[in-house]
């Protein structure tokens, strides 16, 4: 991994790029054994912001293979994906009534792409469903809402949620809620609000995931000291590699582990690489990054494909720190380590954030098996991280859930 900082000429090598681009987005030969190994398991990936194309982007055909962002059914079909969660997401300062509408339409969107593919999506709200669409060799869709800001304070838009089939709540995003610290935010709530246990044990009930990532530290241990089931981080690497308030210390990875809870790793370059994350931004860099935010306005989808191809570009001149796929399999590694290989599985923030090269979209995911393989990981371990854990988790949230109301 090139670990240099900004050089000067920093424009002209951004000019150079159709030259230099094949660098370092050369193939990786993936073995024989490790694309079957892929093949036969069931490959779930956490934590998706296509949404936001499906909605905002009209030219936007998710069965087509697109030449930009990083899903869509072929190249899901070729990456092995079996099931995706979907991310219905805004920023965390979109509140009240405004955000239950965008999440709405965002839930729609993704109902719809599954409507208009039906030989390739299916909607999917438990682990059965996650099952049966694998033996019918259609993809899984599934929801995540990424902050619970979008209830409204309200456990009952919270059961509406549920009753559309999204299947985890991150409890915050970026910013707090008002009963809930964000890893992003100043704290105001030391951690959980009385109120936020309360969606917590809602979310028990309901047999919806608890999803930590985003959260602050404090609202991380608060949570697991009220869920009677295991949570999840749904798109959240390791502390101890990249240091992002996002990301988990190794405290909190045992302690997730001894919940029974699995941490779903991120993709995000800002997340996985301490280089990356702290280098400099060039004023050029910089320059182009504002320029792409003001012609793209509020459209997320447009500003959000436009700043990875900006940052894409910046690596591969040696303008920023290169960071290549490798780099998530190492925040494997160290999770397992830590955690347990029972406690370890993927969330990309695919179309949401700054890819590492060799990781651009989901067609490059058995690159990720081939490399555990080579490792010495068994294909036993190999398929829980690729999903089994997920699926463990899921039944045992699906458990709880109907022993509570059993109750």
């Amino acid at each position: 991994m090139c670990t240099s900082h900004a050089r000067a000429g920093g424009v002209a090598a951004l000019l150079m790029l159709p030259a230099i681009a094949s660098m370092q987005t050369a193939d990786v030969a993936v073995s024989a054994r490790a694309r079957q190994l892929h093949d036969r398991a069931i490959v779930i990936d956490t934590h998706d912001d296509t949404t936001q194309r499906l909605l905002d982007d009209k030219s936007f055909d998710i069965g087509a293979r697109n030449a930009d962002g990083s899903i869509d059914i072929p190249r899901m079909r070729e990456g092995g994906l079996d099931a995706l969660f979907f991310s219905i997401w805004m920023p965390g300062d979109v509140t009240g009534p405004a955000a239950i509408k965008q999440a709405l339409q965002q839930i729609d969107s993704v109902r719809e792409a599954v409507r208009l593919h039906p030989r390739d999506l299916v909607l999917a709200t438990s682990v059965a469903d996650i099952r049966r669409a694998a033996a019918d060799r259609k993809i899984a869709a599934l929801m995540g809402l990424e902050g619970g800001h979008m209830i409204d304070e309200d456990l009952g838009v919270l059961r509406m949620y549920a009753a559309l089939g999204v299947r985890y709540m991150t409890l915050t995003h970026s910013l707090n809620t008002t009963w809930a610290d964000s890893s992003g935010d100043t704290p105001a709530h030391n951690g959980l609000t009385a109120f936020g246990k309360d969606v917590v044990r809602e979310l028990n009930r309901l047999g919806v995931m608890v999803d930590i990532s985003h959260v602050a530290d404090k609202t991380f241990f608060d949570a697991l000291e009220v869920t009677r089931a295991p949570v999840i981080a749904s798109h959240s690497s390791a502390r101890a590699i990249a240091n992002a308030p996002r990301n988990m210390t190794d405290d909190m990875l045992r302690a997730l582990a001894k919940n029974g809870g699995v941490v779903m790793i991120n993709y995000n370059a800002g997340f996985i690489s301490e280089p990356f994350r702290v280098a400099p931004r060039p004023a050029e860099f910089t320059a182009r990054v504002d320029a792409i935010h003001k012609r793209c306005g509020t459209d997320e989808a447009c500003s959000i494909l436009d700043e990875q191809r900006a940052n894409w570009d910046a690596m591969r001149a040696g303008v920023l720190p290169m960071v290549t796929w490798e780099t998530i399999v190492a925040h494997i590694d160290h999770a397992v380590k830590i955690a347990g290989v029972d406690h370890v599985g993927l969330g990309s923030d695919f179309d949401g954030a700054v890819m590492p090269l060799g990781m651009e979209d989901a067609s490059k995911l058995p690159r990720i098996t081939d490399a555990l393989l080579k490792k010495g990981y068994s294909e036993r371990d190999v398929e829980k991280i690729l999903g089994g854990n997920l699926l463990r988790v899921m039944e045992q949230v699906e458990r709880a859930a109907r022993e509570g109301s059993s109750r």
